[in-house]
């Protein structure tokens, strides 16, 4: 294991990227600058971090300059800190450089990624690393995928406690939400549509949910990921698909996998949209299956993913202001059915728009949790899921000081 002395309790990488200064804003108010946190900022432009500290009023909020393709400047950011919260993406074009000194150094780290892909190269390549210097790695610790990952977990405990058992079928709708897309979502989604373009295996990976387990040839069938056009009954609506789905399905049956298999190995999970109980709800249903496939053949091909990288979607660093940040909200519900036919559903809640307000808060407590909760004598070294690393401790933060909601329905 890596011993080394931190300066800082926390670094947030990125820090003048569209969510990082959301981020910096939210720890500015949670922890103030020179508090029992001990916290910095970084990025690669000096300039920028200077203006940074002066829009958010904090002239003594240190500062670290340091740069993806300068890994000695990476390292140099890791030997000061316990912690790294990233907001550099797309990560799978900007993401491993971190990920790599990270592993190295036994610094945690933490991010926002929704990049199944990428999660699998990082696990394969720096795993047995992350272990041997105590570094803990906790990817998807945004709106994708912590109130999926956590409102399984959430359910499973209420379900032993109220049931005497565990569920082995959970599904997720998304009842309603609101909020805007940023730039930087889209340059992910583009990036992976790529990505596919000139590798046929990944799309075969992409097609297994269970691709971030660890012995995922050895796990039983699992339904599709993206759950297709349908009435569902337990919700008595009709359902379409969740774009979201592909990462979370992925991360919630890792920690399945990771927590020893508590949720059961027979264990199914599913994700979609519910959108109401009527024809009019099959209309809209059909009209939002009808959109997601027509922007998935559009990414396929590269003229009309140029025209679409060039036209409709937002460019990187664009978001929703902060009006719609405060405006935005999403409600979840999960729906539990245990071996014997019991049946529970909880509820999961946020107050800001899904991929941004709410998703810089929820990153914030994750690095906070890592930092202020889990010693290494806890937690040891690897790449975990919020579920598996944080549990509870991180439900309380997120209720607490976050702006979600955890209850039974």
């Amino acid at each position: 294991m890596v011993h080394h002395t931190s300066r800082y309790d926390l670094v947030v990488f990125g820090a003048t990227g569209f969510v990082g200064r959301i981020l910096c804003q939210y720890l500015l108010e949670q922890v103030g600058v020179n508090g029992s946190v001990k916290w910095a900022i970084a990025g690669r432009s000096q300039a920028k971090l200077n203006a940074l500290v002066s829009d958010l009023g904090a002239s003594t909020l240190p500062q670290i300059v340091a740069d993806v393709s300068d890994e000695a400047s990476l390292r140099d950011l890791c030997t000061q800190t316990q912690v790294v919260i990233s907001t550099v993406g797309p990560y799978a074009l900007y993401g491993e450089p971190l990920v790599k000194i990270c592993a190295e150094t036994g610094t945690d780290y933490c991010d926002l990624t929704g990049e199944p892909q990428w999660i699998r190269r990082m696990i394969q390549q720096y795993s047995a690393t992350a272990e041997q210097s105590g570094a803990r790695i906790v990817h998807c610790c945004g709106f994708d995928s912590i109130p999926s990952d956590l409102g399984v977990y959430y359910l499973q405990q209420q379900a032993k406690e109220r049931l005497g058992g565990v569920c082995d079928r959970i599904k997720m709708r998304l009842m309603a939400a609101q909020g805007g897309v940023s730039g930087g979502t889209a340059a992910s989604g583009i990036n992976l549509a790529k990505e596919v373009s000139v590798d046929p295996a990944l799309r075969q990976e992409l097609d297994n949910p269970y691709s971030l387990c660890p012995d995922s040839s050895q796990l039983p069938e699992h339904p599709p990921i993206m759950v297709p056009v349908q009435y569902d009954q337990d919700f008595q609506g009709w359902v379409s698909p969740f774009v979201m789905a592909a990462v979370n399905t992925r991360i919630v049956l890792r920690s399945n996998a990771l927590r020893s298999y508590s949720y059961g190995r027979q264990f199914q999970y599913d994700e979609a949209v519910l959108t109401g109980p009527n024809a009019t709800g099959g209309l809209v249903a059909q009209g939002l299956g009808i959109s997601l496939f027509g922007v998935a053949a559009a990414m396929a091909f590269s003229p009309t993913r140029w025209l679409l990288e060039n036209t409709i979607i937002p460019k990187s660093g664009e978001g929703p202001s902060q009006a719609d940040q405060e405006q935005g909200f999403y409600d979840l519900r999960f729906w539990g059915t245990t071996a014997e036919g019991q049946t529970i559903q909880v509820k999961v809640t946020g107050d800001r728009d899904p991929g941004y307000g709410s998703t810089a808060k929820i990153l914030g407590q994750a690095g906070l949790c890592l930092a202020e909760d889990f010693p290494p004598s806890v937690k040891a070294g690897g790449f975990w899921t919020p579920a598996s690393m944080f549990g509870e401790v991180l439900i309380e933060r997120l209720v607490k000081a976050a702006g979600l909601t955890f209850e039974v329905d």
